[in-house]
């Protein structure tokens, strides 16, 4: 009988515990890399042969992720990044032109390949929303435009690939890794005392993230 318990005992040590199954919460603090693939049309109608780029970002990301089962799963992915803005083109002697914080909240839907394994594959779809605000032009885009110029970028609605990988720590504790890939088009309006130009941009990100999680 003492055999017996004591070989209970150790199985139940060493069997591994269901790391993600339905009700579980997972919250992961990630480090990320944001690379726009960006893509500009001309400043219109002012520099049709100007045009713009958006630089990389580093910043910390926060996301929640609830399993309605074992294997699907729903991520809300919430980080805010600070954007140069330089000139391209025609205008690429203007260095940067502005700069903006943009707060893109993206929600996806996610399948996980071994939620019970130690190292847990996944893949995921869903939808972005990326909200523009602290928009400021440098003295160099309001010389060239021949004064204090208003910058606005439009809100962008698009979608958004992903794929990573959690690997255990603990029972409760895991690294991750992860990339997306995110949709994100706006259009930059420049007001110069009422003298309108705007610019269409796909920025378009790689987003490389890395960090750790916990399961709840």
């Amino acid at each position: 009988m003492r055999s017996l318990l004591l070989s209970a005992a150790l199985a139940a040590a060493l069997a591994t515990p269901a790391y993600a199954e339905a009700g579980d919460w997972l919250v992961r603090l990630r480090g990320i890399y944001v690379a726009p693939q960006d893509d500009s049309g001309g400043v219109l109608p002012a520099v049709p042969t100007g045009s713009v780029t958006v630089d990389d970002a580093i910043v910390p990301e926060l996301d929640f992720t609830y399993f309605f089962t074992n294997n699907i799963a729903a991520e809300l992915i919430l980080a805010t990044s600070p954007h140069d803005i330089n000139g391209a083109g025609a205008i690429s002697g203007l260095g940067e032109i502005a700069d903006t914080m943009a707060l893109p909240p993206t929600l996806t839907f996610q399948y996980h390949f071994a939620p019970d394994a130690k190292v847990r594959p996944y893949v995921g779809a869903g939808i972005n929303w990326t909200i523009f605000y602290s928009e400021d032009s440098t003295a160099s885009l309001d010389g060239a435009l021949g004064g204090a110029t208003d910058v606005s970028l439009d809100d962008s609605f698009g979608w958004a690939v992903q794929a990573g990988v959690d690997f255990d720590i603990t029972e409760r504790v895991f690294m991750n890794l992860d990339v997306k890939y995110i949709d994100i088009d706006t259009t930059a309006t420049l007001n110069t005392g009422g003298a309108i130009n705007t610019v269409d941009v796909d920025i378009d990100p790689l987003v490389f993230g890395v960090g750790f999680g916990m399961r709840f």
